[in-house]
């Protein structure tokens, strides 16, 4: 799934990252490094799959909040689109909004991404 010049990327989908060890930026990294390699649709199931079991295996499952992880996901596959540069490096200073963790929140209103429902599956911005 995952080819040789990412190795964290197959660490992360095999469950072996430790959320401690996972700040935003890699969040950010990983879904770029997913999305350079599989559709919009295969990195939703994928990543939220990842993401999920590395909540639970912390023991914070309901750390998991789909609305945000699809919607970061997102921001991010418009940007690939969007002609971003080639690493992730370069991808992050081109887009340095997105390593903000209230990028996504811009979009939403406070009360609709709090709600249970977010968490739960991917609500559309009003």
């Amino acid at each position: 799934m995952t080819p040789a010049d990412c190795p964290e990327l197959g660490r992360f989908v095999r469950g072996e990252l430790d959320a401690a060890q996972f700040p935003h930026r890699e969040h950010v990294r990983m879904a770029f490094e997913m999305l350079r390699r599989h559709d919009f649709a295969e990195s939703v199931l994928h990543y939220s799959r990842a993401l999920r079991a590395m909540t639970a295996r912390a023991g914070k499952p309901e750390a998991f909040h789909q609305t945000l992880t699809i919607a970061f996901l997102s921001l991010i596959a418009e940007r690939l689109e969007s002609g971003a540069p080639g690493d992730f490096t370069a991808f992050a200073a081109a887009n340095p909004d997105l390593l903000d963790k209230s990028a996504v929140a811009r979009c939403y209103r406070a009360e609709r991404l709090a709600s249970a429902a977010a968490r739960r599956t991917f609500l559309l911005p009003h």
